[in-house]
């Protein structure tokens, strides 16, 4: 991965080879970018990296791929993300900061809120997210979601992820929880989301960061762009008692111990029934629709390969820079994508020609990661004390992102 290093088949049309087997119909073509290493460099013990030309149907565009052996056990993946959910850095320093020999960016997030006059975008993902084994928040509601259309049949609540069995899956996650009081008990229907559903109560936890919380009471159920709910309430809990009550979402940390409740319309009115002083217990999890494995680590996106087939009514028509990740029947061997956006590549893929080439380089499901500006893969050269960008990001420099998947030594 040296800087400036130029690519040896430069000139010369070739079949690239992958982590997976052989790509038909890629060719190589003209330099590598600045900080990209030749095909089929060994980042670190179980990680390969490789770069090759995609003929699409706008034009050429330079992919570049990481493999993941998941069978060698000096190898994982995580979550990348800036310690709180709230919050955005580049793929690189994430990447620094936690270890990771190499990365990619991730989930769809909260990233204007021009719709909102007065209010920030919190930068929060999209969907769920587990990071080492430890849940962090819960997805918003579909029709909240900050990005593309989702394919038909899919949800914000779609994950992918890898168990404690070292297998990577396709999967749902579904909040379950509840605030139980001396009244009574309601269900939880948010945790550290910047978008809750009509008439629910949502919980905030330390996770969260310092983001405002008045964005999570914007929007309706179905249209992410409608005003903001006149009728919220927020509750705080420390230690099991309420200990303070207010009208209007707040925002900066939340303290270790401290569970921050807010509702709007009906659940402003549940939360209105609450007193300082009096006991409160919530409780959160996230639930799998399909593995009975805990996750070591999930994020969301959107499915677009299931079984080696592409999901129906994946979009053919837009191009742009795309992120995914894909991985063979077993679950155990992983390509990580990214398009390069230098101005020669930019027209990118659409969704249904990222599935088909995912499903060629060998994977029988596959994910779509958020793409444009955010699309970024980071590698460290063995032996460099820092991670460089393969690619070129469409934005002309790193984009920072609320999460990522890392890719991290050891077991």
């Amino acid at each position: 991965m040296a800087r400036r290093r130029k690519h040896r088949s430069a000139g010369r049309a070739v079949t690239a080879v992958t982590a997976f087997g052989v790509l038909a119909g890629a060719v190589l073509t003209g330099a590598a970018p600045a900080g990209a290493a030749p095909d089929g460099t060994r980042i670190a013990p179980g990680v390969t990296y490789r770069q090759f030309d995609v003929r699409a149907a706008k034009g050429v565009t330079r992919a570049h791929v990481l493999g993941v052996d998941l069978g060698d056990r000096h190898v994982h993946l995580d979550l990348l993300y800036p310690q709180a959910v709230a919050a955005r850095a580049p793929v690189s320093r994430m990447a620094d900061s936690l270890g990771a020999v190499a990365g990619v960016n991730g989930d769809f997030f909260d990233i204007t809120e021009a719709q909102h006059p007065g209010v920030q975008a919190t930068g929060a993902p999209d969907g769920p997210a587990i990071g080492h084994g430890r849940v962090l928040k819960a997805a918003v509601p579909d029709g909240q979601r900050f990005g593309p259309a989702l394919p038909p049949g899919t949800t914000t609540e779609g994950v992918f992820g890898v168990g404690v069995d070292r297998r990577a899956r396709l999967d749902r996650l579904a909040l379950t929880g509840s605030v139980r009081t001396a009244q009574g008990w309601f269900p939880l229907k948010g945790l550290n989301q910047f978008a809750l559903p009509e008439n629910s109560v949502g919980a905030f936890t330390t996770g969260w960061g310092s983001a405002s919380r008045l964005r999570a009471t914007c929007g309706t159920d179905t249209d992410r762009a409608a005003a903001c709910s006149r009728n919220t309430r927020e509750v705080t809990v420390r230690q099991g008692r309420v200990v303070a009550v207010s009208d209007s979402p707040g925002g900066g940390p939340i303290a270790p111990g401290t569970t921050v409740l807010v509702g709007r319309e009906a659940g402003a009115q549940r939360l209105r029934k609450l007193s300082r002083g009096e006991k409160v217990t919530v409780r959160e999890g996230l639930v799998a629709a399909a593995s009975k494995v805990a996750y070591r680590f999930a994020l969301g996106g959107y499915p677009v390969l299931r079984g080696g087939r592409p999901l129906p009514g994946l979009d053919g028509r837009t191009s742009a820079v795309r992120t995914a990740v894909g991985f063979t029947g077993d679950g155990r061997r992983l390509v990580l994508l990214t398009l390069d956006g230098a101005p020669a590549y930019r027209r990118g893929m659409t969704i249904a020609e990222v599935a088909e080439v995912m499903r060629k380089l060998g994977a029988a499901d596959a994910f779509s990661l958020d793409g444009g500006g955010s699309s970024e893969m980071v590698a460290r050269e063995p032996g460099a004390a820092a991670v460089s960008v393969l690619n070129h990001p469409s934005d002309g420099g790193e984009r920072p992102v609320p999460n990522g998947i890392g890719v991290f030594p050891g077991p």
